[in-house]
C-alpha cells in the first residue's frame, strides 16, 4: 500500500488523546475517489451556499472527549458536514438529531449551523464510520474497511466512560460492530442483525471495564422521516433509553 491509502491503519492506532486523533484525521487521503468527492464539492458548491467556504475534509467526531454515549451514521453529507466541518451539522438529518438531544437536555442549541454557533454536547459525542463524504451517500465497503481504525480508536480513547453507542442505520450497524470489536469489546456469535430498536451487549475483551450496550436506529435520513419510517418520538426513544443506559440524566419530554 502506499502512504495515502495506509495512513488511518498507521497513524490511528497510536493515538494518545482524541484531539490528537481529529487532528491527524483530517489530514487522511487514504481513498482516492472520496477525496476527489469531497475536494469537487467543495470547489463546485451549491448554489445556496456558493458564498460559503467549504470545509472539504476529512470530519472528525464531535463532543466531549470523556463521553458516555457516542452516536455514530453513515458519512458527511456532501452540502452538510463537507460544508461545515462538523458532523450532521447543515442538512435536515442533522436539524433532526440535535434538536432530539436538545430536547433531552443532551445539547445546549436546539438549532445548530456551524462550528461559531456555540454547541456544546453534554455526555455525548457524535462521529461516523466514513469520514468523507461520499458521492450518492454511499461508501464502498473498502471505503469502509480503510477509514476503520479511525472509529476504532476513538471508541478506545473513549473506552473509561463510554457505555452506550447509538448506531443509525444498517450501513452504520456493519460498520461499527468490527469498530467496536477492534476497540476491546467482544460482539456476540453470530453478530446481531441491525434493526430500529435492537439492542445488544458487547463484554469487555481483558473481562475489566464496563459493557458496552448499542443500540439500533432507523437514520436520520429526509427519506425515513418523509416516509414516517423514522418519527421524532422514535428517535427520542431510543436517544432517550441509550442516555440511560450511559448514566446521563434526561429531561422528561414536554407535557402533551
Amino acid at each position: 500500500m502506499c502512504a495515502a491509502e495506509d495512513y488511518p491503519a498507521r497513524t490511528a492506532p497510536g493515538t494518545r488523546t482524541v484531539a490528537g486523533l481529529d487532528a491527524r484525521l483530517v489530514r487522511c487521503r487514504a481513498c482516492p475517489r472520496l477525496v476527489a468527492w469531497r475536494e469537487e464539492t467543495a470547489r463546485v458548491k451549491r448554489a445556496a451556499f456558493r458564498d460559503q467556504e467549504y470545509w472539504g475534509r476529512p470530519v472528525p467526531g464531535y463532543g466531549p472527549p470523556d463521553a458516555g454515549m457516542l452516536i455514530t451514521g453513515l458519512a458527511p453529507a456532501a452540502h452538510g458536514g463537507n460544508r461545515t466541518g462538523r458532523m450532521f451539522t447543515g442538512d435536515r438529518a442533522g436539524d433532526l438529531l440535535y434538536a432530539t438531544l436538545y430536547g433531552l437536555g443532551l445539547a445546549s442549541r436546539e438549532t445548530v449551523t456551524g462550528p461559531e454557533d456555540g454547541l456544546e454536547l453534554y455526555g455525548v459525542r457524535v462521529t461516523a464510520p466514513v469520514h468523507c463524504a461520499p458521492p450518492g451517500n454511499s461508501p464502498t465497503p473498502a471505503e469502509r474497511d480503510t477509514c476503520r481504525p479511525w472509529l476504532a480508536r476513538e471508541a478506545r480513547l473513549l473506552r473509561p466512560t463510554l457505555r452506550s453507542v447509538v448506531v443509525l442505520g444498517g450501513f452504520g450497524w456493519q460498520a461499527a460492530l468490527p469498530a467496536l470489536t477492534r476497540a476491546g469489546w467482544i460482539a456476540p456469535v453470530p453478530r446481531p442483525k441491525f434493526g430500529h430498536g435492537v439492542r445488544t451487549v458487547l463484554a469487555p475483551e481483558d473481562g475489566t471495564g464496563s459493557a458496552l450496550t448499542v443500540f439500533g436506529c432507523y437514520h436520520v435520513s429526509q427519506r425515513n422521516v418523509f416516509t414516517g419510517r423514522l418519527t421524532r418520538g422514535m428517535l427520542r426513544e431510543v436517544l432517550a433509553e441509550a442516555a440511560h443506559t450511559a448514566g446521563l440524566p434526561v429531561d422528561p419530554p414536554a407535557p402533551g
